[in-house]
């Protein structure tokens, strides 16, 4: 029984494992077709907004007996309208969606540098301000690339968490194998 348990958990990681090669490939693919991978994450956030806002229209007309009806129908065409907007104009999408990426990580980078400031007794408080910095000159690159790298740096950053997200895949499922093999090679000592 041990045995079917342990090849059961075996086969869960050798599959997290494959997901995570799989990503990293994608994440490659992404960074290789930037310009390809900017429209198709702006075109699934249209999407997403619509299927949203279409959600909260089922909403508002099912709760409409308990008040605040017209505001939500109100936010549901928000969505729906946003959605069709960046759909039907991917480009505006596309350069709207960038300039806010860079409003937020200036927004972030001053917070983060604030925060530093206020965490100076403490130890360590340098790892805070030098995410401040960085995400501080990250989003002023953005704002002042702009219009320019509209195109690619979605897709890139994209590509670039998609990596991340399947080595750290990739390294926990090997940390997984490797306990799982510790494991059975003391218990049958």
């Amino acid at each position: 029984m041990t045995s079917k348990v342990s090849q059961n958990i075996n086969q869960k990681i050798n599959g997290s494992l494959v997901i995570g090669i799989l990503l990293i490939i994608l994440g490659i693919i992404a960074i290789a077709m930037p310009t390809f991978t900017t429209i198709f994450a702006e075109t699934w956030f249209a999407l997403i907004l619509i299927t949203s806002g279409f959600a909260k229209l089922v909403y508002a007309s099912q709760t409409r007996h308990r008040g605040g009806f017209i505001w939500k129908l109100l936010l549901s065409g928000l969505y729906i309208a946003t959605g069709v907007m960046l759909f039907v104009y991917p480009r505006t999408g596309i350069l709207t969606l960038t300039l806010l990426l860079g409003s937020f990580l200036l927004t972030e980078g001053v917070f983060e540098l604030i925060l530093a400031f206020r965490l100076r007794p403490q130890q360590n408080w340098t790892w805070v301000l030098g995410d401040g910095v960085i995400t501080l000159l990250l989003g002023a690159m953005i704002w002042f690339q702009w219009p320019f790298n509209a195109p690619w740096l979605l897709g890139i950053l994209l590509g670039v968490s998609i990596i991340f997200t399947g080595i750290s895949r990739v390294m926990l499922s090997l940390n997984a194998l490797s306990f799982l093999n510790q494991s059975s090679s003391s218990a049958s000592s």
